[in-house]
């Protein structure tokens, strides 16, 4: 096994990506989210390539047109169906061995392959897609203990349950009795709460055709803890087979047990088809 950095074009841009080579005759594509870098946040995306080719499949993440390494213009991931597409061009030809391909999406990067219907691919494993149409949305990667995009205005559905699960700590509700909790904003809150569900936004709608047109696989991984998570989730098939959740997990999985066990669902899609 091996760590190596290859380029490859597309659409008359250069696009930048990194091999980690195994034996294996199915493979792993990275597509990362946000306006990240390959690297994904806290380097997460490299350890995650590292383990998973150490468990005998070869990983290939790239970074897409505008971002990172890689030439053009940063058109948002409704734009990225050609780079997903290449990338997995030029995975092939450089694992000429290559069978089947899985593809990974965290956030945007979910949302980016929902919108491709695949692209081509094998399988999806898509992680927290992210719903909220591109005018309301910032890309922009937070901190990286974080990694979680800006805030954005939550479904009432999901704002209830919030406030009904911080009714049960007792330091949220000591943090009210104490005035430590600013009144005004919490009102407001509890305002927006009380709400119906709006219905789901035209991206979310179209995300939903896409992964239908989907002949393979997929899984879709939900971090119990993140709010880009849950708002999929309220408009979303709770009852969807294909559904995974992680409990005490933040966007990015960061947390020891939230790796190991974004690692297990990674390598129980690439062992399925293998």
């Amino acid at each position: 096994m091996s760590r190596r950095h290859l380029t490859f074009g597309c659409e008359g841009e250069t696009l930048a990506g990194t091999l980690d080579t195994a034996p294996g005759t199915t493979g792993l594509l990275i597509v990362s989210g946000g306006n990240e870098q390959r690297s994904g946040p806290w380097d997460s995306q490299a350890q995650i390539a590292a383990k998973i080719a150490a468990a005998g499949f070869p990983v290939l993440r790239f970074d897409r047109r505008g971002v990172g390494d890689s030439s053009g213009e940063n058109g948002s991931f409704t734009t990225s169906q050609p780079d997903i597409a290449a990338a997995l061009l030029a995975f092939r030809a450089h694992v000429p061995t290559l069978k089947r391909v899985v593809a990974f999406g965290n956030c945007d990067g979910a949302s980016a392959l929902m919108l491709a219907q695949g692209a081509g691919l094998d399988a999806m494993v898509l992680a927290n897609p992210w719903t909220f149409e591109p005018e309301v949305a910032t890309a922009e990667t937070e901190p990286e203990d974080e990694a979680e995009p800006a805030p954005t205005p939550m479904p009432p559905s999901v704002l209830r349950r919030h406030y009904l699960k911080r009714l049960t700590d007792p330091r949220a509700v000591w943090r009210l009795l104490t005035g430590k909790v600013e009144v005004r904003n919490l009102a407001s809150s509890l305002v927006e709460a009380v709400k119906s569900d709006a219905p789901p936004s035209s991206l979310a709608q179209q995300m939903a055709e896409g992964l239908a047109a989907f002949n393979g696989p997929a899984t879709i991984l939900l971090a119990e803890n993140d709010r880009t998570a849950q708002a999929f989730l309220a408009n979303w098939d709770k009852h969807d087979a294909r559904l995974r959740k992680c409990p005490d997990a933040s966007h990015s999985f960061v947390e020891p047990q939230a790796r190991i066990w974004l690692q297990g669902q990674l390598l129980a899609a690439l062992r399925g088809l293998a």
